[in-house]
């Protein structure tokens, strides 16, 4: 970026910014809500093993959890080829 280019959009750059953090802050929240049916499946595994849920219970918190993340494969944009 040249001198000039930069001078004329200095006044951006707050704007430039707050979009920035407004990126990183969406991108945080998907990986969050991505992680959070695995955390399920970890949870529920080791309240199996603990003997504090049945196996059936367990399956039915296993399935919630893959049809969840199966949904968000589905909404997640394919990549160009």
């Amino acid at each position: 970026m040249g001198l000039f280019t930069g001078l004329l959009t200095l006044p951006l750059a707050p704007i430039r910014g707050t979009v920035w953090v407004a990126e990183q802050l969406a991108a945080e929240a998907e990986r969050q809500m991505r992680g959070e049916p695995r955390r399920r499946l970890i949870v529920a595994e080791r309240q199996l093993e603990l003997g504090l849920i049945t196996t059936e219970e367990y399956e039915v918190i296993e399935e919630e959890a893959l049809a969840q993340l199966e949904e968000e494969e589905e909404e997640m944009p394919e990549w160009p080829t």
